[in-house]
């Protein structure tokens, strides 16, 4: 028997949700000069290509926009790769970005490996966070916090014409 989706949010909410996350970091980071975006790659990424975006619009900061990789099966045996210099990360203000946080450990280990850096302050922005971490981390921008339970799965869709679903199955 197929597992049924439910839709949490549609592109409409996603769009408020990235809207109100690129104002909180604004807000918290109004004297920065810039701010480098960092997602974990795939839909982290494409979930911070969207933050960064909506933040040139409501910020006079530059911002730079860099994708990290990490074998989440794996991540202490396979280095994590940035796609740009790391010098970029250099005594700025880092936000590391994600999709959904499950169990926190892809995003543990993003921070981990983004303190290998001379960084001068870090966050982290998630669109759902699932609230039943395995790994002691959390969220500074939330798009939606959701209380699941373990058998639940919570997924984010990225359409080809630009819409953001997100799912619970």
């Amino acid at each position: 028997m197929p597992v049924k989706k439910k839709r949490i949010l549609n592109n409409e909410e996603i769009q408020q949700k990235i809207n109100r996350i690129a104002f909180q970091i604004y807000e918290d980071n109004y004297t920065e000069k810039e701010i480098v975006i960092v997602g974990l790659s795939k839909k982290g990424y494409l979930f911070a290509e969207r933050i960064a975006q909506q933040l040139k619009t409501v910020s006079p900061f530059k911002i730079s926009l860099i994708k990290l990789t990490i074998d989440k099966d794996s991540p202490i045996d396979d280095s994590p790769q940035l796609d740009s210099d790391s010098k970029l990360l250099k005594d700025k203000t880092v936000i590391l970005v994600d999709d959904v946080l499950n169990t926190g450990k892809a995003l543990i280990y993003g921070v981990r490996f983004l303190l290998n850096f001379p960084i001068k302050k870090m966050s982290t922005a998630v669109l759902v966070d699932r609230n039943h971490k395995k790994y002691p981390i959390g969220t500074h921008y939330v798009g939606l916090s959701l209380s699941t339970t373990l058998q639940n799965h919570i997924s984010v869709e990225f359409g080809k014409d630009n819409s953001i679903k997100a799912f619970l199955s």
